[in-house]
């Protein structure tokens, strides 16, 4: 494990090609670009946001009562009104053991209410997947997920765009892949063969260095 690991979970994550730092004689316009280019980045190796939703089953999921052998797997998608989310989360089903036999449980998540997920329950077929419903437009940015506005009929006013992370038992990130359109997905054949190699190796945090 790396020695150094940041002290703080949220950054503002600012790309080369912002506007620069406004100065006296900098205009709204330009101080609007500034404030659209910074966004909420979580750290690895600090600990992952409070995250905490209604399942399908009745209860109620919190990320602080997980004890997995050795990651938590949360995936977050788009709701009921997305045909790729349910191939996803339907893969996610068939691959689920795999992954318990890893040491990772998994739980799929959007903001969709109980009834639209009880429909995408039915229509991806998805049998052994726990997955969680109401979750929040706070939460989905204290995840520093990408939110998007309805474009088409059936699509929510607001709702995030997919996204995959690892949490370790002691609540630590390990992993982020956080994408901003239905196919920006990590494969979970590939997820799988990846944390067959990391898990006995004790392999480090990566993406540790922000400063």
């Amino acid at each position: 494990m790396e020695d150094r690991e940041p002290k703080h979970n949220v950054v503002n994550a600012i790309p080369l090609n912002a506007t620069p730092l406004l100065d006296a004689t900098t205009d709204a316009t330009t101080m609007i670009q500034t404030e659209r280019t910074t966004s909420p980045k979580l750290l690895v190796g600090t600990p992952a946001p409070v995250l905490e939703v209604k399942t399908l089953d009745g209860s109620t999921w919190k990320l602080s009562e997980q004890t997995p052998e050795h990651y938590t797997m949360v995936v977050f998608y788009r709701g009921l009104h997305c045909p790729v989310c349910q191939q996803y989360i339907s893969d996610l089903d068939r691959k689920l053991e795999a992954f318990e036999k890893l040491g990772v449980n998994a739980i799929a998540i959007s903001g969709d209410s109980q009834e639209r997920v009880q429909q995408f329950q039915e229509n991806a077929n998805i049998q052994n997947v726990t997955i969680g419903y109401g979750l929040t437009i706070d939460d989905m940015r204290r995840w520093g997920l990408y939110l998007s506005k309805g474009h088409f009929d059936r699509e929510p006013a607001l709702f995030s765009e997919p996204a995959l992370f690892l949490i370790r038992p002691d609540n630590r990130l390990y992993f982020a892949n956080i994408g901003t359109h239905p196919f920006s997905r990590v494969s979970f054949d590939f997820l799988l063969g990846g944390l067959e190699y990391v898990i006995p190796r004790n392999y480090p945090f990566r993406g540790t260095e922000w400063e």
